[in-house]
């Protein structure tokens, strides 16, 4: 565009005379787009009514570039706007809503409440669904980030858009429009005083509509007005009520992400205010479709709820049997909190499962639940290959290790040796090593006890090397004791230095020599040897009568 037609639109859009809006009119309707974008926006710059209806009137028909400089405007058209929104003529009502949202003017918020308002209006529906989109609108300038671009503050507008939606809340029994509800419910945060007021007032004509709202409206800002409702210490039984009787997905997905893993202490003072979550007390198969994060989160929420006990347990139950990763592992901790048959006979099926972190959860439980048969249960899993499972199995048989089945040896019947022993080398890793331990000992005392926890254990192969070296210790009894032991370990180590033995100086040691080289000698060494390994440990006194200055 020259220089010259560039300042004449300048011109026209400053001068007083009101014969330039019949010049810039039909300019609108100029083929050349770049006239058409000059003419509007001296007409807004005019700030005419004529011009203004002259726009509305071309609405339909313009450019989307020309509405986006509307829209760069706002209130430029505001008269025209509100006068069509008023005229009850339905094609200039559609045309002032679709402009109303285009340019986003919340100030024309309070009109479209007086047209939904008005009964006697044809277009009142109309109104009343701008009326929502313009509050969603401005609901998502709130919810993302701000475009400073743009110098009207949406926290302001807010405000001002709040005093008027509660303001018609209030006149809901003239009106019953439902979208004006949402529309408050959208801006509104949880601390709105009228809110919070009508919610815990039950008398309120709009109690049970703002409720059904709650309770249903899909919105995301009613769907996160809820969410925060949650948090909230001081939040309306009303609103919990509505948040716990929704069962669509999209919220319960929602719900489930804001209780997350560990609930602030508001959110589980809330919930045990929540005595019924149809979700969690019908039909638990919807459950199945959530993530493993949010089944986890499911069997949180049961269990913190004011749910019937029963209630709680069949989700347990239910997630523990048919769940996820993550609800498997959640319903197995939260079976600690039940006893009985049905959830002892639930913990011993979870022992099955192939998730080693669930079996863990389970082994825990175990002993305390005094389930007949259970030791036997936990001592096959000692042999698994999870680590975690092992760990486990160990910590619940924490008292059988070596060091206590040391210290309580000598009070220890033959048999109660025998059976203790055979629980603390599967529960104890440490076994052997400690048992070597006691073997190179000092005391003759203790090296005698160690030869007589060896047979019990059945270490005798284990300890084979320490056990060749004791055949020649200075000690008679323990060369005896060593020699009746080596009959375990048929190797040839073993039967060279038995047959060494028989050169002992001492007569006994050679007889026990020589018994174990016959018994290794057998027909059937390898019954023979089960045979003497089987037999009860020998009865040695641990300190002769003959001897006992020396010990």
């Amino acid at each position: 565009m020259s220089v010259g037609l560039k300042k004449t639109f300048e011109v026209l859009a400053a001068t007083g005379n009101e014969a330039a809006v019949d010049v810039l009119v039909p300019a609108l309707d100029s083929q050349h787009v770049a006239i058409q974008e000059h003419a509007l926006r001296a007409l807004l710059d005019r700030w005419s009514a004529l011009g203004q209806r002259e726009i509305l009137r071309r609405w339909s028909s313009l450019h989307e570039r020309l509405k986006q400089i509307i829209a760069e405007r706002p209130g430029r058209i505001h008269d025209a706007l509100r006068e069509s929104l008023l005229s009850g003529q339905a094609e200039a009502c559609a045309v002032a809503c679709d402009a109303i949202l285009w340019t986003k003017d919340y100030d024309l918020l309070p009109t479209l409440l007086t047209a939904a308002e008005d009964r006697t209006n044809l277009q009142a529906d109309q109104a009343a669904r701008t009326l929502l989109a313009l509050a969603e609108a401005l609901y998502e300038e709130l919810a993302g980030p701000r475009d400073y671009r743009v110098r009207r503050d949406p926290q302001i507008v807010r405000q001002h858009v709040l005093a008027s939606l509660e303001a018609s809340v209030g006149r809901y029994d003239h009106h019953r429009r439902s979208e004006i509800l949402e529309a408050f419910l959208l801006l509104s945060s949880r601390d709105n005083a009228s809110l919070k007021a009508i919610l815990l007032n039950p008398h309120e004509r709009c109690y049970l509509p703002l409720l059904d709202a709650l309770a249903t409206c899909a919105r995301p800002g009613v769907m996160r007005l809820m969410l925060a409702m949650i948090e909230d210490p001081y939040a309306p039984l009303a609103a919990l009520n509505a948040a716990a009787h929704r069962t669509d997905e999209p919220f319960l997905r929602h719900f489930l992400k804001k209780i997350g893993a560990e609930p602030s202490a508001s959110i589980q003072a809330n919930l045990r205010r929540m005595e019924r979550i149809p979700w969690l007390q019908s039909d638990l198969r919807p459950l199945l479709l959530l993530s493993e994060a949010e089944q986890q989160t499911a069997v949180t929420v049961a269990r913190l709820s004011g749910l019937k006990r029963q209630q709680v347990f069949d989700v347990v139950k239910f997630l523990l049997r048919n769940g996820n990763l993550g609800g498997r592992r959640a319903a197995s901790e939260a079976l600690a909190e039940f006893s009985g048959v049905e959830a002892n006979q639930l913990a011993l099926d979870a022992l099955a499962d192939p998730d080693p972190q669930v079996q863990v959860n389970i082994l825990v439980q175990l002993r305390e639940r005094g389930i007949p048969g259970a030791m036997t249960r936990l001592l096959e899993l000692v042999d698994t290959p999870h680590l975690v499972v092992q760990q486990a199995v160990r910590q619940c048989l924490s008292e059988f290790t070596f060091q206590r089945f040391l210290a309580a040896f000598d009070m220890l019947a033959p048999h109660v040796r025998v059976s203790t022993g055979a629980l603390v080398r599967k529960v104890d890793p440490q076994t052997i090593a400690q048992l070597e331990q006691e073997l190179a000992s000092q005391g003759r005392t203790r090296r005698l006890r160690a030869l007589q926890i060896a047979q019990c254990l059945r270490a005798e192969r284990e300890v084979e090397a320490q056990l060749i070296e004791l055949l020649a210790d200075e000690d008679p009894f323990v060369r005896i004791e060593t020699a009746h032991l080596l009959v375990a370990c048929d190797s040839t180590p073993a039967r060279q230095a038995l047959r060494g033995a028989l050169l002992d100086r001492h007569a006994a040691v050679k007889e026990a020599a020589e018994r174990s080289l016959r018994a290794l000698s057998s027909a059937n060494p390898t019954q023979r040897s089960r045979d003497t390994v089987a037999m009860p440990p020998r009865t040695v006194p641990l300190v002769p009568a003959t001897d006992r200055s020396t010990s």
